[in-house]
């Protein structure tokens, strides 16, 4: 499960269905629809927000408008609930760029019309959820996709 810190209009076809899906999983488990995930480090920064099935709905919320605007048909009923008044959530310029990397590396070898697009970015603008901040990689990202 990747819950993209960055802008989903980064995102080639694959990534933003696939964010698409996994958005949904997560909103299933913090809903506590699911036994399975319920620890995976992409949570933690929806469960420490004072109502995580909103943060995340709401952050689905912002996938499914790219998805529009690139003509997908996503399913607006699937989000339980959003606020797009809701406070953002940090996220450091370290798990920004550390994700941009990550994403060009995927992009080089799935879509290089997209790498080539996006691979001279000098300004990471994250998802509409999250606001930047200061840092390094987030503590909660798996230890060994680090660089």
């Amino acid at each position: 499960m990747r819950l993209w810190s960055i802008h989903p209009k980064y995102l080639d076809a694959q990534g933003l269905l696939a964010l698409w899906r996994e958005g949904l999983l997560a909103q299933k488990v913090l809903l506590g629809g699911t036994r399975g995930y319920v620890n995976h480090p992409q949570l933690i920064r929806f469960k420490q927000t004072v109502n995580p099935p909103l943060y995340v709905g709401t952050y689905l919320y912002y996938v499914y408008l790219e998805g529009v605007r690139r003509g997908y048909a996503f399913n607006l009923s699937k989000i339980r609930a959003y606020d797009l008044t809701l406070e953002n959530i940090p996220v450091t310029i370290g798990q920004l760029r550390y994700e941009y990397q990550h994403l060009l590396n995927k992009l080089r070898a799935r879509s290089p019309t997209n790498y080539y697009k996006i691979k001279n970015l000098e300004n990471i603008e994250p998802h509409p959820l999250f606001k930047p901040v200061p840092g390094d990689v987030e503590a909660w990202e798996k230890k060994g996709a680090r660089k």
